[in-house]
């Protein structure tokens, strides 16, 4: 039995802090660079992080390591509270009063990548948030996560074929939308 697994048993069967901290150390980095995929917000992206893992622990009894990998089970955790967050109050509320005094102006042909940057990631963040439940969870794992369609399936429990038309589907709209005037 590898050690993944043994931690996870550990946490299961006696609540082992130390085997939920090897746990977390194992995936932290790697969880945190999914979110801050899609955020660009270092602060949020470590507040998600810790949310993610606090769930991942509350809900760790009811994880089957013979429905899915833990990897896989754990982006599915991080996916949901992803989609949590853009559905919550707080990000419609936090959107609106953003400034653009918050940003400190070094260089500006690098403030204007950055900035240029931020705007499509932050377009194409709300374009996702707009899509049915199931289409974010896939584009949220192939875009952010940079899982295979057949890894994505997997995690979903659903046909491959699936994925890939459902992942066509929304990025043929979110294509669409991206390229719609501002004013159309």
């Amino acid at each position: 039995m590898d050690k993944e697994k043994r931690w996870i048993r550990k946490i299961q069967k006696k609540a082992d802090k130390q085997a939920a901290n090897d746990l977390i150390c194992k995936y932290y980095k790697e969880m945190y660079g999914f979110v801050y995929k899609q955020t660009l917000d270092e602060q949020l992206s470590l507040d998600i992080t810790q949310e993610i893992f606090v769930n991942v622990l509350k809900s760790i009894v009811n994880y089957d390591a013979k429905k899915a990998s833990f990897r896989t089970w754990l982006y599915k955790v991080a996916s949901n509270r992803l989609v949590d967050y853009y559905r919550s109050r707080s990000y419609k509320d936090e959107r609106m009063v953003e400034s653009i005094d918050e940003f400190e102006i070094e260089d500006e042909s690098d403030f204007t990548l950055s900035f240029e940057y931020k705007e499509e990631v932050e377009q194409l963040t709300d374009l996702v948030n707009q899509l049915d439940a199931a289409s974010q969870h896939i584009m949220r794992l192939k875009l952010f996560g940079e899982y295979t369609f057949l890894e994505i399936a997997q995690i979903e429990g659903i046909p491959e074929s699936t994925v890939k038309t459902k992942y066509y589907v929304a990025l043929k709209q979110i294509r669409n939308e991206m390229r719609r005037p501002i004013n159309g």
